[in-house]
């Protein structure tokens, strides 16, 4: 495999955000975190101390997220939780932008209000990652240019998606597509080199993993943080076990 299992794991970011969780559910989520290890747990804000609480002792950190799923509070607003996950416990940030700006092309006020942000982050200890909710950008060009803003900022992280981005279609369903192969690949071509990708939405599986992994993706947010990692686990344990029966290759 191209990645220890140790490495894969600390791709993930074990995603605590479904609004219908409960506290017992996200301590179960935390517990889980534990123990595979992962890089750390998204939580939603209200529970952050009590995610800071359940992890403290291992190396699992804790995220939230900020004006989460819209984008749509004040940037006051942005700023004051920032402040608060992070006195609260949390040492990673994602922040959703204003996409009815974005859209508008009000670049000044995105810019601004992303630099506050990180600043708030700075100011605390924390790194800030920046969702586009790619799904709502028709055109490339809007992530290009939130690429090159979050460049210039100096953002930890460019993030797809939050997982709840919903578009209605002309039939009046609701659907997603999340991290593209596409998206992944234009973030990394026209984000500066210190700028790490987050994939988010629809990456279920272990090969899912891999292949964003092999785009340039650095960090994934997930539900399906077992089912990867066990799975990880088998074909590792199989190599292993080729290996020993035949050492020299025949």
């Amino acid at each position: 495999m191209e990645a220890t299992v140790h490495e894969l794991a600390k791709m993930i970011d074990h995603s605590l955000l479904h609004p219908t969780m409960t506290d017992a559910e996200l301590k179960a989520g935390c517990e889980l975190a534990r123990k595979y290890d992962v890089a750390s747990v998204c939580i939603k804000p209200y529970a952050v101390p009590e995610a800071a609480q359940w992890l403290k002792g291992s190396e699992v950190l804790v995220c939230t997220v900020i004006g989460f799923p819209h984008g749509n509070s004040t940037t006051a607003i942005k700023v004051a939780e920032t402040v608060r996950a992070c006195q609260d416990g949390a040492t990673e940030i994602d922040m959703v932008v204003n996409v009815g700006k974005v859209l508008g092309g009000d670049w000044a006020f995105v810019q601004a209000e992303i630099a506050q942000i990180q600043a708030a982050c700075a100011q605390h200890g924390a790194i800030l990652k920046v969702i586009f909710e790619n799904d709502y950008l028709p055109e490339d060009s809007y992530k290009i240019r939130l690429c090159e803003i979050c460049s210039e900022v100096g953002v930890a992280f460019v993030k797809t998606s939050t997982g709840y981005g919903f578009v209605k279609g002309a039939d009046g369903q609701y659907n997603y597509k999340g991290a593209t192969d596409h998206d992944l690949a234009l973030m990394r071509r026209h984000s500066a080199p210190a700028v790490q990708i987050k994939a988010a939405g629809g990456v279920r599986t272990l090969d899912d993993l891999l292949k964003v992994r092999r785009l340039g993706v650095t960090r994934i947010g997930a539900t399906a943080t077992a089912v990867m990692l066990e799975e990880a686990k088998k074909r590792a344990g199989l190599a292993a076990e080729a290996v020993t029966a035949d050492p020299k290759g025949y």
